[in-house]
């Protein structure tokens, strides 16, 4: 098997016995880029020379015998919201187009002191705004599975990026379903974490209460290494938590019998896709074969969830990037007459039509007079939505449903109908607005060939329970080792 295909554990594994040199996984996967990515366009830039340099530090430290980290000399994507030191930074968006951040975001900088090699920057949605990666304003990314299809968003090049083996493992965010989606999608394992578990320090901001850095991975013992070299408390995140940073990777054997599974009745929506309830539900199965205990639970408020995080994101994202004016960052309009004017011109034509929607519906939630009718309101439904997983969460380990009511859609299916859109996150939006950890990971795939993605929640810092019941799943199961074929053959 091609380096590029191999799995992060693998890799890592094989530079320890001293097998293959960090410098060789490097080449193997820009050769890798170089033959797939005009297909699939996961990447906004690809650093080359950067990557080469850091695969040869890789290459000295592994040879001197100085202590190394699970990700040292392995090549890794990121998002283009995270800042990159001297490495351009656009959130996929005309405004900041030529914007070069002067620091690195905490978690670019963790992978960095753990010597990985940061091969590039990924497309997304602009400002992480949109659920199928066509909202960039650089170029489309495709599904790696089926070429006419969207990956998922945002995170869709940090998802079609792992799926087409143009990188080890990524990170991405999700502030709505942003990995999970995307990863249900491509047919790769995608973690969101617990809100507070990974600083946010350095990623462009969003909607700050619900935007949380997360992995995509081949395995989910992949992702198990990747967020420990990521995860713990920064002081540059007030809202970065200190909670110990398990060995996840060490835990993840688990006798099931022990294990109860919540199955919510809300999240098997009317409409869902056939092939994709039967998949989950099989999955279901897998874990009542191995005796866990499978309860039927409730969460009431699922229905209000859309409503609340549109409400709540649309009016943080509106305080979010009023930042962004032509004073301070990124792309100023050249035409304008007088600083008003300058405002504005330079908004409307740095901004992209998902972004100016979101601004305009969050600025008239926090308007005065409306305040009190939206998002307020959205707040106290949001903590009953927070209150429900709580009472489920007395008496179960983890909550397991569909990632997304369907597979992949077609590129422009969508795109007209931002209501159809948004509604692509109806079983991911929950949890973002309770702040709880989750992972999807491959149960199947459709008549069609698109991947099926099963949804695993826990508790807030119960990321060991999702990987332990994860892992087993993924064990037992075939789902991850599927490639997709892409310039005529699969690796």
């Amino acid at each position: 098997m091609e380096l590029y295909a191999q799995t992060l554990t693998q890799l890592q594994q094989k530079l320890q016995r001293r097998e293959v040199s960090a410098m060789e996984i490097t080449e193997s996967v820009l050769r890798r880029i170089g033959e797939v990515d005009q297909q699939v366009g996961s990447y906004l830039l690809v650093d080359v020379i950067g990557a080469r340099a850091q695969a040869a530090e890789a290459d000295r430290r592994l040879a001197a015998g100085e202590a190394v980290s699970p990700v040292t000399g392995i090549p890794l994507g990121l998002k283009d919201l995270l800042s990159t030191k001297g490495m351009r930074t656009t959130c996929a968006s005309k405004i900041l187009e030529h914007y070069v951040p002067a620091y690195d975001a905490t978690v670019v900088h963790r992978l960095r002191q753990a010597g990985a090699v940061l091969t590039g920057k990924l497309n997304m949605d602009e400002f992480a705004m949109g659920s199928s990666t066509e909202n960039s304003a650089f170029q489309l990314t495709r599904n790696p599975w089926n070429l006419e299809c969207v990956p998922g968003g945002s995170s869709g090049g940090s998802a079609s990026a792992v799926a087409a083996d143009e990188c080890i493992a990524s990170l991405g965010s999700d502030t709505g379903g942003s990995i999970r989606q995307p990863a249900s999608f491509c047919g790769v394992v995608g973690l969101k974490p617990t809100y507070g578990r990974v600083s946010r320090y350095g990623l462009v901001a969003f909607a700050s209460s619900l935007d949380q850095i997360g992995t995509f991975t081949k395995t989910v013992a992949d992702a198990a290494l990747l967020l420990s070299v990521v995860a713990g408390y920064d002081h540059h995140d007030s809202t970065s938590v200190k909670e110990p940073v398990p060995t996840w990777h060490t835990l993840l054997d688990r006798d099931l019998r022990s294990l109860t599974v919540g199955i919510p009745q809300e999240y098997f929506v009317e409409g869902m896709d056939t092939e994709v309830e039967q998949a989950v539900r099989r999955a279901i199965g897998f874990f009542a074969d191995q005796g866990a205990t499978i309860r039927e639970v409730n969460l009431p408020h699922s229905d209000y969830a859309v409503a609340t995080y549109y409400l709540v994101a649309t009016a943080e994202a509106s305080s979010n990037l009023a930042r962004y004016d032509g004073v301070k960052y990124g792309y100023r309009s050249p035409d304008a007459d007088g600083l008003l004017e300058m405002y504005c011109q330079t908004r409307s034509e740095g901004f992209g039509p998902e972004v100016k929607r979101r601004i305009m519906l969050g600025t008239y939630a926090l308007s005065a007079g409306y305040y009190d009718a939206y998002y307020k309101k959205a707040q106290q439904v949001r903590t009953l939505i927070k209150q429900d997983f709580e009472t489920v969460f007395s008496s179960c380990d983890i909550i397991v449903s569909p990632v997304s009511p369907t597979p992949a859609f077609r590129i422009g299916e969508k795109v007209d109908d931002p209501l159809q859109m948004y509604l692509t996150d109806i079983l991911t939006i929950p949890v973002n607005l309770a702040g709880l950890p989750a992972l999807s990971l491959p149960c199947g795939f459709s008549k069609s060939g698109l991947p099926i993605g099963l949804q695993m929640i826990a508790r807030p810092f119960a990321e060991e329970s999702l990987f332990q019941a994860a892992h087993q799943y993924e064990q037992a199961t075939d789902w991850h080792r599927e490639k997709p074929v892409i310039n005529g053959s699969a690796n």
